[in-house]
């Protein structure tokens, strides 16, 4: 008897859940078109419908005409949810007769600059860093690889994939996805600096040198950027050239520590003690109790004694 009212339990629980996810069922039948600003049609938009009657709704993806088409769906109000990767997604609301035809939907996305992150790409990007954090680099290498073929206008990812390949020190590889990026964003400073630590990387300084000369010192705003490629130039002993940079990173950001401590480092290389004494009284000032400021003490100690 138990076993009996126990299958009839089931039976209506899942009836019930069967029911829930097809109560956007009926006659009805909505078609639609997404084009870009310029009226091109968009493939591989997905446009998600959602029967506010019914409570549910699914999932659709434009051809490579730009079109969709929803069949035997319920009358009443829906909700659509239009996104692509590369383009500002767009909320629309209709209606739906199911005693006759409905007019075609048209939607017109808006190209974007930059990577517009929507939840699945969120998702997907986050595993890969997760991965990429636990230094499961071939892991993270191919959750990130996936990502940008379901995702083709997601290429800055291939950022991503250079660094776990850099992290491996498959510079060559690495060098390959940071290039990637460079074919659509070729004024890219960060990434003309990855080139560049890949081919130093490899001990081909010259090479790496010229990308470093590339890259527009003016158009740099992030010290960090500014810093490596001021280490760049520091570790060839171009020390006029890497004083350029780490100035500039301090400009911006007066608190970097690492662009004081080694603008110091550079007045020492350049002979010019009177500099580095001002740049190191500046650093403790800021640091006054680190490991490093003991170093940087020692400096003022031997540089007033000169």
């Amino acid at each position: 008897m138990r076993k009996t009212a126990l299958f009839f339990l089931i039976f209506f629980v899942m009836s019930s859940l069967f029911a829930s996810a097809q109560s956007y069922r009926g006659q009805g039948r909505m078609t639609g078109v997404v084009l870009d600003q310029n009226g091109k049609p968009l493939e591989g938009v997905k446009v998600k419908l959602f029967s506010v009657k019914g409570a549910a709704g699914f999932d659709l993806t434009t051809d490579a005409k730009g079109e969709w088409k929803a069949i035997y769906i319920r009358g009443g109000g829906w909700d659509l949810d239009f996104e692509k990767t590369g383009y500002a997604p767009k909320k629309l609301s209709v209606q739906i007769q199911e005693s006759f035809q409905n007019p075609p939907v048209e939607t017109r996305l808006q190209k974007v600059e930059g990577l517009v992150i929507n939840d699945e790409l969120k998702a997907a990007l986050k595993q890969g860093n997760q991965l990429f954090a636990e230094k499961k680099y071939e892991e993270a290498v191919a959750a990130f690889a996936d990502l940008v073929a379901k995702n083709p206008d997601a290429y800055v990812v291939n950022k991503n994939i250079g660094n776990c390949y850099f992290e491996l020190q498959k510079y060559d590889q690495a060098e390959e996805y940071y290039r990637k990026v460079l074919d659509k964003e070729p004024a890219n400073a960060e990434i003309m600096l990855l080139v560049g630590n890949c081919l130093a990387n490899r001990g081909e300084t010259e090479k790496a040198m010229e990308w470093y000369a590339k890259i527009e010192f003016d158009k740099i705003t992030d010290p960090n950027v500014l810093f490596n490629i001021g280490s760049a130039f520091y570790r060839q002993n171009k020390f006029e050239e890497a004083l350029k940079y780490y100035k500039r990173s301090v400009e911006l950001k007066c608190d970097f520590l690492d662009g004081i401590y080694q603008m110091g480092l550079t007045y020492i290389s350049l002979q010019n003690n009177a500099e580095a004494v001002k740049i190191f009284e500046q650093y403790l000032k800021l640091d006054p109790d680190s490991p490093k400021a003991a170093q940087v003490r020692n400096f003022l100690e031997y540089l007033r004694k000169k």
